[in-house]
């Protein structure tokens, strides 16, 4: 019998962000502690204000926290510095946003090539890993096309290709789904799903109690704190 050891990829510790708004402090995390294990599927949940974006952005280090500790893979965060940071958000972690954050002067294989300009490798290497994780998302036959001809659910996809394309263990999403109807955010949920059995681990941000239920385990978030972690 083989005993493997289970990583914590993410550890949080009483972690806060306040920000300051003339003369008032805002909350946003108030004391946070959080665990996640490599190749968990994790929800957060909440309402507006419930500080659930915040920890996202701290989460995928695009924020620093007020006080408290973030430890990604074994690394204290606030010990790297700017180009360190880059490099993590590049390399270890994928970003899919409600609003797509696409070029609308790109086609779609340009979009998605995009991370890898800094990489070293040729354009036409660029360009074949792109065709590759178009095709990964169902997008073979849309790749010269730019945003603006593609549906919302395309645009997505794409925008999961590009946050795939170095091969990140971590994906973060926040509100994948908002802007999509009903239909489409079933079929984008089904891609998190697959791109969660494959061995990422996948970070939901949602309000929407039926997007939740994909995951395999939801922290819901009030006021900058955790109520419940199920």
């Amino acid at each position: 019998m083989y005993l493997f050891r289970i990583v914590n990829v993410i550890e949080v510790k009483d972690l806060s962000r306040h920000f300051k708004i003339g003369t008032q402090i805002i909350k946003a995390l108030q004391s946070v502690d959080l665990k996640v294990k490599q190749n968990e599927y994790l929800a957060l949940m909440g309402t507006s204000g419930s500080g659930k974006s915040t920890l996202m952005n701290i989460l995928g280090c695009l924020d620093q926290p007020t006080s408290g500790d973030y430890i990604l893979s074994g690394q204290l965060v606030s010990s790297l510095n700017e180009n360190e940071l880059a490099e993590i958000r590049n390399q270890e972690i994928g970003f899919v946003f409600q609003t797509f954050n696409l070029l609308p002067r790109y086609s779609a294989l340009d979009n998605v090539a995009l991370p890898l300009v800094y990489s070293g490798l040729s354009k036409e290497e660029r360009n074949s890993k792109a065709e590759e994780a178009l095709l990964n998302v169902g997008l073979s036959d849309r790749m010269d096309h730019k945003p603006n001809e593609l549906s919302g659910g395309q645009r997505q996809r794409v925008a999961v290709a590009r946050a795939l394309i170095n091969k990140p263990s971590i994906l973060l999403a926040d509100e994948p789904t908002g802007n999509l109807d009903s239909k489409t955010s079933y079929e984008i949920m089904e891609l998190f799903d697959e791109i969660h059995n494959q061995g990422n681990t996948v970070i939901l941000v949602t309000h929407e109690e039926d997007i939740s239920k994909h995951a395999r385990r939801v922290v819901s978030m009030k006021d900058g704190q955790i109520l419940s972690d199920i």
